[in-house]
């Protein structure tokens, strides 16, 4: 039996079953094919606005109790094989539309995470207004640095967040115009 589940925070379009959240769990873990930890799953679906937290909480837990998906060794979910037959047979009852947001914010999360790994971006304050150190490293070496004046707070953090996930644009057209 399918139970309505709670939608507060849910945009229009999203999940409104317990039995589409399960399903959708179980696809999207069968979809990227790695294990992903809680916070992952989470900041995929609530940022798009598909699922109710408390409903997804619920919906994982009672997942890994009938053994579709488990908890491997570094507190990650793994899809098991009765979570990827159940996600074969009945990805179908889930929209396309919502199958497809919930992928592509995983994905875009592990590109972000990859990239912070290697582009980093802080902020301090002078006595006029913010400076942003950013800088890209490789194989343990900086290989392009770069400090930008900014006048107030919120703009030298919008600036740490946009080379954070496009540094690398950056670093190749400054590059590109260099060598050319």
């Amino acid at each position: 039996m399918t139970k309505k589940a709670f939608t507060a925070g849910v945009r229009p379009g999203g999940l409104t079953t317990s039995t589409e959240i399960r399903i959708l769990l179980c696809y999207l873990l069968q979809s990227v094919g790695m294990p992903l930890s809680r916070a992952e799953i989470e900041n995929a679906l609530l940022s798009e606005e598909l699922v109710n937290y408390f409903e997804m909480a619920e919906a994982l837990g009672d997942l890994c109790e009938k053994g579709h998906l488990a908890l491997n060794a570094d507190n990650k979910y793994t899809i098991t094989e009765s979570g990827s037959a159940l996600a074969a047979a009945l990805k179908s009852d889930v929209p396309r539309s919502v199958r497809e947001a919930a992928v592509n914010a995983v994905i875009s999360a592990q590109v972000y995470k990859r990239k912070k790994a290697q582009h980093h971006a802080t902020h301090e304050k002078n006595k006029n207004g913010y400076m942003v150190h950013c800088y890209i490293e490789d194989l343990g070496e900086r290989v392009f640095s770069l400090d930008l004046y900014m006048p107030d707070e919120l703009s030298a953090k919008a600036v740490e967040e946009k080379f954070v996930s496009r540094g690398d644009d950056l670093f190749s057209n400054i590059l590109s115009m260099m060598i050319e």
